[in-house]
């Protein structure tokens, strides 16, 4: 029984210490943080300088990464970062965090006094038993937990006998520093800290780094704080800056904006899909997007000439090859089926491509070079034999560079038949009222839609969140709404 209770004491360790934090009734209400303990120096420079700049106070509660983990199943907060990814997924699978952000990397050695008098130099020196090796708790701590698995890699595991087993890197570090052990398995940054410590890396850690990462708590009452607080932390020209100078090597962090202002190229066709995630995330992340919607043909030449969006969601994967050199790789989303849209009833008769021939038809095809659909329908409708003969008819009108445009023409009448996505027969209610879908079935009538964040975004990883707003449940239902089919990996 006792030993139950002082394991739910621990459990309980940061909650109980949150709860008579001094600062927690006077002034603005803090953002309460859990921090690996591994990371306490520069993390709490950089809440003191984010408090003096934005007036917002950060109240941090240190401990393994495991250990916190176990904690905020327990605990209300608004931010947790951990000294590995892993611990921030498996938050994420438990449904306690949301948004995540990647903020440095570090790699596992050797903490050794300094000189190395020992001469440790390689893992298998584990096993050496005139050594005293102390290592982190795997249960408890990231560094126990990826020393257990580097050992065991390399089957050293099952024959080692640590010296001491301590729940934080910190702990393990001081048991070093006071030569209470020979050597200690902590991370480089860490020893950074320390100068009576010297580090010895070896190649089965340093082929293994590890990457510090910080998420918004489901629990948070102020996410978006909370969110302007892990962008600030996570900064290549704030936080990043201090976790450089701490020792830390700095990831691809976004450039620093209390309100971001982000541009997205789209083509016309997917915006029904999109237009409530992206309002949604704008309010979520206190950020703005100016979202430019227009034939993707249009998009490209923009781009060409000189535009760099910090994201593209192009109708097509052929105009997302146009300028892939702009892009990072892109990712695959959905699928739109090509349509022949006719008026209420199909008065004209039209059931299949060839029909679109038939004399004194008033026909609509998007423009081939400013849209992808255009381009898709003289493509498909030349590996039909058909593109020339149509437009030998005379039926064609002058083509317009979106769906949408087309669409408008049928309702008003203007045209009898056209060729458009699924998407914007369904964009509207109307649409459905006043016209009738036909299915053209033909393999070269599907467009393939992908995303890419540009290559010279200041803002890489807020548009990577976007996605994830974009592929989220109710993001996704979105796109089935309106016809797309899902095609993203899971």
């Amino acid at each position: 029984m006792w030993k139950q209770c002082l394991k739910l004491a621990v459990v309980l360790a940061p909650f109980l210490s949150l709860c008579s934090c001094d600062n927690a009734s006077d002034g603005p209400e803090p953002l309460v943080m859990f921090c690996a303990a591994g990371i306490k120096v520069p993390v709490s420079k950089i809440a003191e300088q984010y408090e003096a700049e934005y007036g917002v106070p950060v109240q941090l509660q240190y401990g393994g990464s495991g250990t916190l983990l176990t904690s905020i199943e327990i605990a209300k907060g608004d931010i947790y970062l951990a000294a590995d990814s892993s611990y921030t997924k498996l938050a994420q699978k438990k449904g306690l965090v949301q948004e995540t952000m990647p903020v440095a990397l570090m790699k596992a050695g050797f903490g050794v006094s300094k000189g190395n008098p020992k001469g440790i130099t390689k893992l298998a020196d584990i096993l050496n038993p005139d050594l005293k090796i102390g290592v982190g708790n795997p249960k408890a701590a990231s560094v126990g937990k990826f020393t257990k698995k580097i050992l065991t890699k390399h089957k050293l595991w099952d024959d080692f006998e640590p010296a001491v087993l301590l729940p934080t890197v910190n702990e393990l570090a001081n048991a070093q520093k006071i030569g209470a052990i020979d050597a200690a398995i902590i991370w480089d940054a860490v020893a950074h800290q320390y100068p009576e410590i010297d580090f010895v890396s070896v190649p089965e850690f340093e082929a293994e780094k590890k990457d510090i990462t910080i998420g918004v708590m489901t629990s948070s009452k102020r996410p978006t704080e909370a969110l302007k607080f892990c962008r600030y932390l996570s900064a290549s020209d704030k936080g990043q800056l201090i976790f450089e100078e701490e020792g830390f090597e700095p990831g691809r962090g976004d450039k620093w904006a209390e309100n971001p202002e982000l541009v997205l190229f789209s083509g016309s066709m997917l915006k029904p899909a999109i237009q409530e995630s992206i309002l949604q995330f704008e309010e979520r992340e206190g950020v703005r997007i100016n979202t430019v919607y227009n034939g993707c043909g249009i998009l490209v030449s923009q781009m060409k000439a000189g535009d760099n969006p910090d994201g593209y969601f192009s109708c097509d994967r052929s105009f997302m090859d146009m300028v892939s050199d702009r892009f990072e790789t892109p990712k695959t989303i959905s699928a739109n089926e090509m349509v022949i849209l006719v008026k209420k009833g199909n008065p004209k008769g039209v059931l299949t491509l060839e029909d679109l021939k038939k004399s004194g038809l008033k026909v609509g095809f998007s423009h081939p070079e400013k849209s992808a659909l255009g381009a898709l329908t003289k493509s498909l409708l030349e590996s039909e034999g058909l593109y020339q003969s149509i437009l030998d008819t005379g039926n064609v009108m002058p083509g317009s560079a979106t769906g949408d445009f087309l669409v408008n023409q049928m309702r008003s009448n203007a045209l009898d038949a056209v060729i458009v996505y699924r998407s914007n027969a369904l964009s509207s209610e109307s649409t459905s009222t006043d016209c009738d879908v036909i299915g053209i079935s033909r393999p070269k009538a599907i467009a393939i839609q992908p995303y890419a964040v540009g290559q010279k975004s200041d803002y890489p990883n807020l548009m990577g969140r976007f996605l994830d707003q974009c592929v989220s449940g109710e993001g996704k239902e979105a796109f089935l709404k309106y016809g797309f089919r899902w095609e993203l990996d899971e």
